[in-house]
């Protein structure tokens, strides 16, 4: 099953990086809150920060889950998460990264990175939280970290106006003429500098764009506490989860005797005493009987 999970999420992954080197290559230099695609779709979720595209235009979020899974179950819950995404398709949500690992230890570690659009990325969380507890799961860390990449991309811009308009100033003097063959050479090379940086800026505002675009997700799959070496079962917390089921079930069935005989237990009580006081009276008077008929029957003194 890992290995069909792997093969199917590495050929998505591919498809979704061709898609979006294409679309790259078709940006332009627009305000990085244009790039944003807004969708008022959410999700109520207590585990999950509630933070929606809206309130943070021109922000890059980076979410991170850490789940904590039986061994067995977290190449399954992998799959389901991979497979929602497919769903979605790859213009809405692509398989980046797909990691799966048993340790030397013999615990399960495994990853899967997703690049979602950013209106969809919190109800996904959310989505795959219901799945790892349906399996019995636990979330074990969430956290949301941001950049304010807009503001950065800003002002990109304004320094690459600045750069033109100085490579305007400059090829002006150039127009002027009555330049030295050093100073021409001076000027050119520093046209040249000023484009090159003209490219950097516009290939970094194209990442933050790409960013804005772009949500990442990470969900991480630890071992729910296997033991070293032995891995996939605990025996010591099988032994304990065993003698807590005994010893309740032992308990249970001496209170439920109890409830049953003590009823009967006070009345045989009750008896046994009125029996014994009985009894006691009984042999009291037998023995002061016993000592009047010895004293009758004793010789008078000389």
């Amino acid at each position: 099953m890992r290995n069909k999970l792997l093969a199917g999420a590495m050929a998505l992954a591919l498809a979704g990086c061709s898609q979006e080197a294409a679309e790259n290559a078709a940006t332009t230099d627009s305000p990085a809150a244009e790039s944003v695609v807004a969708e008022g779709g959410s999700a109520d979720a207590a585990s999950t920060p509630r933070i929606g595209v809206e309130a943070a235009p021109g922000v890059a979020f980076d979410y991170t889950y850490t789940f904590r899974l039986a061994d067995k179950s977290i190449s399954k819950v992998q799959e389901e998460h991979a497979a929602a995404c497919e769903t979605l398709g790859v213009q809405r949500c692509r398989i980046v990264d797909v990691r799966y690992q048993l340790s030397d230890e013999k615990l399960v570690e495994a990853q899967t990175r997703f690049k979602l659009e950013p209106g969809i990325a919190r109800k996904f969380g959310a989505d795959a939280i219901a799945s790892v507890e349906k399996a019995e799961g636990v979330l074990a860390d969430a956290s949301v970290a941001g950049e304010d990449v807009g503001t950065e991309i800003l002002a990109s811009q304004q320094r690459s106006a600045g750069s033109e308009s100085e490579i305007s100033r400059l090829e002006e003097r150039l127009k002027a003429g009555g330049l030295g063959k050093a100073e021409r050479a001076e000027i050119l090379a520093q046209i040249s500098e000023l484009r090159g940086q003209i490219g950097d800026e516009r290939q970094s505002r194209r990442t933050g764009e790409a960013r804005i675009a772009w949500t990442s997700v990470a969900f991480n799959y630890v071992s729910d506490g296997g033991l070293p070496g032995i891995g996939h079962e605990n025996p010591f917390a099988n032994a304990g989860e065993t003698l807590m089921r005994s010893g309740s079930t032992a308990l249970t069935f001496v209170l439920t005797l109890g409830a049953a005989i003590l009823p009967w237990g006070i009345l045989f009580a009750l008896a046994l005493a009125f029996w014994r006081s009985r009894f006691m009276t009984a042999v009291r008077q037998q023995m002061r009987a016993n000592a009047r008929r010895t004293e009758s029957s004793a010789p008078p003194a000389g």
